[in-house]
């Protein structure tokens, strides 16, 4: 509940009424609302109310605040002395006073509140309005530098024609042959031929092949040369079963001792005798890529080409990844075995593919070479279809 202001004093004139209360705490800050009959000073947690004895001129009063004091000064609508500043009013005529006294004011700020804002937007039309007036009178000044600037360029040419009126005007030279006269020959007193056309030709341009190395940071051959390895080391273990395992001699159980013994019928001859060595070899270490080629060269010589193309494709190549440098020479091996299959099968479009990839490879090899000018000439229909020479 506020507390009532201690030690307030007031005075009166015939025409005004003057109250001073004493403020106390926030220095210089008070909340006043002043009506005809009625009057609040508001300081926190002070409150000060008068129901005024007559009505007061709320619009013409003052109010001075200090440090120490605020001082309220209201003309009296009607002159004369009052007996006392407060007028005797009952609980309801206190609450219709203050009601009316509230509404008075929410009303006169309010209006207070649309007259600045008119105010406001009288001042933004006025700004606007000599703005327009500004940039207008700027447009016209150089309206009248240009129509000025024009009128000086005028008197000028008019004084140049005047001052050169006798001389005659150089004429035009004639730019094309249209506006040349029918009688006048070309300079120089001789008539000139026209070329004729040049024959069309063609321009054979051969550019040189350049190989782009792949940098180093961007690389991946140490990687796939390390997954080579791997997978060649993971190779030589041995997968038959127990049954198979126990009919061989522990050196029988080598696959390059296999592969030895392969190689050495296959060099006698013993065509059938390679093909059984590399096919039991390849039961023990079936991840063998060397196994499959050298088992294709020996379907080759037995004619039986659909299982050379087999064993070179499905099992050596699918095997030889990725490729690196270490597995390059057996890559082109397998690739030509294959493309001979394909060759004597007829299909040399295929096999064509195979010595290219295969001459890629080794681009160095002569015999690679003429095989492939060769089956190019049998697929183009230059040659009877023959078979490579290897």
């Amino acid at each position: 509940m506020p507390l009532e202001f201690p030690d307030w004093t007031w005075t009166q004139s015939e025409s005004t009424v003057c109250i001073q209360l004493p403020l106390r705490g926030a220095a210089g800050t008070a909340d006043i609302v002043s009506t005809e009959r009625y009057l609040k000073v508001h300081q926190p947690p002070y409150l000060f109310e008068a129901f005024l004895f007559q009505p007061v001129d709320e619009a013409a009063g003052t109010a001075r605040l200090t440090d120490t004091r605020v001082v309220i000064s209201l003309p009296k609508k009607t002159p004369g002395l009052w007996t006392r500043l407060r007028a005797d009013a009952g609980p309801e005529e206190r609450r219709r006073l203050r009601e009316e006294a509230l509404r008075s004011h929410q009303e006169a700020l309010s209006s207070g509140a649309r007259l600045r804002a008119e105010s406001k937007a009288e001042d933004s039309r006025y700004a606007l309005r000599a703005m327009m007036e500004l940039e207008e009178e700027e447009r016209e000044r150089i309206r009248e530098m240009k129509e000025s600037e024009r009128e000086k360029m005028e008197a000028e040419l008019s004084g140049l024609e005047a001052g050169g009126g006798g001389r005659s005007r150089k004429r035009r030279r004639p730019s094309s042959e249209a506006e040349r006269p029918a009688d006048a020959a070309p300079a120089g007193g001789s008539s000139r031929e026209v070329p004729a056309p040049r024959a069309p030709g063609h321009i054979r341009v051969a550019f040189t092949p350049r190989a782009f190395p792949t940098a180093l940071r961007e690389s991946r051959v140490a990687e796939e040369e390390e997954q080579w390895l791997r997978k060649q080391a993971a190779a030589r273990h041995v997968t038959a079963d127990a049954a198979e395992l126990q009919e061989l001699q522990e050196s029988q159980r080598n696959p390059d001792w296999l592969k030895d013994k392969a190689d050495g019928c296959f060099r006698r001859g013993d065509h059938l005798g390679a093909l059984s060595a590399y096919s039991l070899a390849i039961r023990l270490h079936p991840r063998v890529p060397a196994l499959y080629s050298n088992r294709a060269a020996c379907h080759l010589k037995l004619k039986n080409l659909h299982k050379a193309v087999e064993d070179a494709s499905q099992q050596a190549l699918d095997l030889l990844t990725p490729p690196v440098e270490a597995n390059a020479a057996a890559r082109a091996r397998a690739h030509v075995r294959r493309g001979s299959a394909l060759c004597q099968l007829q299909l040399y479009a295929e096999g064509l593919q195979d010595y290219q990839a295969a001459l890629k490879i080794s681009p160095a090899d002569g015999a690679l070479q003429a095989d492939v000018r060769t089956i190019r000439e049998v697929v183009q229909g230059r040659v009877d279809a023959g078979k490579p020479t290897r």
